[in-house]
């Protein structure tokens, strides 16, 4: 596969390098065109893969109104992914939500249970390790500037690295999540994949390509991130406990703290002030609202950018395992689930609607089953 890195700094330069790619068949015209009209692009460095699809703006709505932010309010009291709802109306409801619980974990079993069938499946293929951050790697702290991965993860997470090219998939800012992570041997994926950049350190797998990934498909956002994260900083002062924070290339707006009292205000200024901005959108995470471009790109999008880059493009010998606990999670199980390729593992302690096959309960069983994959693999090349 050829790859090449192109720089956009304007609209001009999109058309121009879209039609320097035509020439040479990077991509086709239909994704050409999608670029030019989204004029998504600007200030951009790609190492863009043959026949990666990207960015074309999607209509959001983000309207206000009380019956959207009534929603809003509601969703925000459910996990994410939200929590399988129960079909019963019994008083007796103990016994029963106990076999939905089972029918969910004989749906989702756990990944350390089932971790010969994982292995099986991976006979004759490259597996590619992709792991979430928060509540995947470190437990979920109020405080997301201290959201510390412990020494034990670091080093099960670099052992992964030795034997698999892995990355980092998650919505902090990048640097944020290297800052944590600390290791340079790993791909790294921030503002839920709107961000990435490979290893700094030479790439030893087998099809890899040598220079480091760099894709930034929503670089013409930032002005925009940038002017309403100050905004919302002013508007969100009065609620005790609201944070935004800068992701650079989206914002997180995170309600951990905040008493529930006060959701419906915190949602209605997030409304009132999207409301001039259409094209961002606002999703929502574990205990967080996401604000983000309007753009075709999530977690699903990285991980298939992230494969092509490695040399995996349309490739039957590949078999990616993505960890994560977040609804932005879902985008990358549902992708792997719809290729029938790769295995999506949830990380929770209840039962939720998810299209991962497998589950673990905490990031304490993410290590033993990181550590666990590591032994397998020594002893297969023993």
């Amino acid at each position: 596969m050829t790859n090449q890195n192109v720089l956009v700094s304007d609209v001009k330069g999109v058309a121009m390098a879209v039609a320097a790619m035509k020439n040479q068949s990077m991509f086709s015209s239909s994704v050409a065109s999608s670029m030019i009209e989204s004029g998504g692009v600007a200030g951009c460095i790609f190492t863009i893969p043959r026949s990666i699809k990207l960015l074309k703006v999607e209509t959001a709505e983000v309207g206000g109104g009380a019956a959207r932010v009534n929603a809003w309010v509601d969703s925000l009291r459910a996990s994410s992914p939200p929590r399988v709802k129960s079909t019963t109306t019994s008083p007796s409801t103990l016994s029963q939500t106990g076999d939905e619980e089972n029918s969910w974990n004989l749906r989702h079993p756990s990944a350390i249970n089932m971790f010969e069938e994982i292995t099986n499946a991976s006979k004759g293929k490259q597996i590619v390790m992709f792991l979430d951050y928060d509540g995947t790697l470190s437990p979920i702290v109020q405080d997301p500037d201290r959201a510390f991965m412990s020494n034990e993860m670091r080093k099960a997470v670099r052992a992964v690295a030795r034997y698999f090219p892995t990355a980092i998939v998650s919505g902090r800012c990048r640097d944020k999540v290297y800052s944590f992570v600390k290791l340079a041997e790993l791909y790294y994926a921030g503002s839920h994949g709107m961000d990435i950049k490979g290893p700094s350190k030479s790439n030893k797998y087998k099809n890899a390509n040598q220079q480091a990934v760099l894709c930034q498909p929503a670089s013409e956002f930032v002005p925009m991130i940038d002017e309403v994260f100050k905004i919302l900083v002013e508007k969100t002062k009065s609620i005790s406990g609201a944070r935004v924070e800068n992701n650079k290339f989206c914002l997180s707006v995170h309600f951990r703290c905040v008493e529930e009292k006060s959701w419906a205000a915190l949602a209605e200024q997030v409304s009132l002030v999207l409301n001039e901005y259409p094209k961002l959108k606002l999703t929502q995470g574990r205990k967080v609202l996401e604000i983000r471009p309007t753009i075709k790109w999530d977690k699903g999008k990285a991980l298939e950018f992230l494969l092509e880059s490695l040399g995996y493009a349309n490739s039957n010998e590949v078999l990616p395992v993505y960890i994560g606990d977040d609804r932005t999670d879902e985008d990358a199980f549902k992708l792997l689930r719809d290729r029938g390729q790769g295995f999506g593992i949830l990380v929770s302690k209840v039962p939720k609607e998810t299209n991962a096959s497998y589950s673990l309960q905490e990031p304490a069983e993410v290590k033993d089953f990181l550590r666990r994959l590591v032994k397998w693999k020594r002893l297969t090349l023993q």
